[in-house]
């Protein structure tokens, strides 16, 4: 098994894209044909234009072969006290193909992003956990957000969308 992360954004584009909609698939508990037609179209373009300026992704290969995955989305926001560099990172799309689960990868990817998060001077790392991956993120000294505010979203009318 071989570690890493990508730097070849045209090279793996669509290896990324197809871990992406597996990722989802399962997340979502699927997806339909328009839902994946429109994340194959959008998402190497994504890949390509993002990766490694404020995407970054982790890589475990078997082979030829990606066993696994997890993305570190950067963003840059004007400094307070709770971020003074303005720099924080949301992990996410932590993906394992089943056939290789219970092996430790997610760890070791998630372990090397950390490292990587730490060099690039990053406030904090964010995510949000299903149940199965909580006891992981715990041991890798992730806490549990207590904050006075509201997880809030607001999604926008789809006819709006480009």
């Amino acid at each position: 098994m071989e570690y890493e992360k990508i730097t070849d954004a045209e090279k793996f584009a669509s290896a990324l894209t197809e871990l992406r909609i597996e990722y989802l698939t399962e997340d979502y508990g699927g997806l339909s044909l328009t839902e994946l037609e429109q994340l194959r179209e959008k998402l190497p373009h994504y890949f390509q234009t993002h990766l490694n300026v404020d995407l970054f992704a982790y890589v475990c290969r078997a082979g030829e072969l990606i066993a696994g995955c997890c993305f570190l989305f950067v963003s840059e926001k004007p400094p307070n006290p709770s971020f003074i560099n303005g720099k924080t990172g949301t992990l996410l799309n932590v993906y394992t193909r089943p056939e290789f689960r219970r092996k430790g990868i997610a760890g070791r990817l998630i372990k090397k992003l950390i490292a990587d998060s730490s060099e690039m001077k990053l406030d904090y790392l964010e995510l949000k956990s299903t149940d199965e991956g909580y006891e992981l993120y715990k041991s890798l000294g992730f806490e549990d957000a207590v904050t006075k505010y509201h997880n809030m979203k607001l999604i926008i009318d789809k006819q709006n969308r480009l």
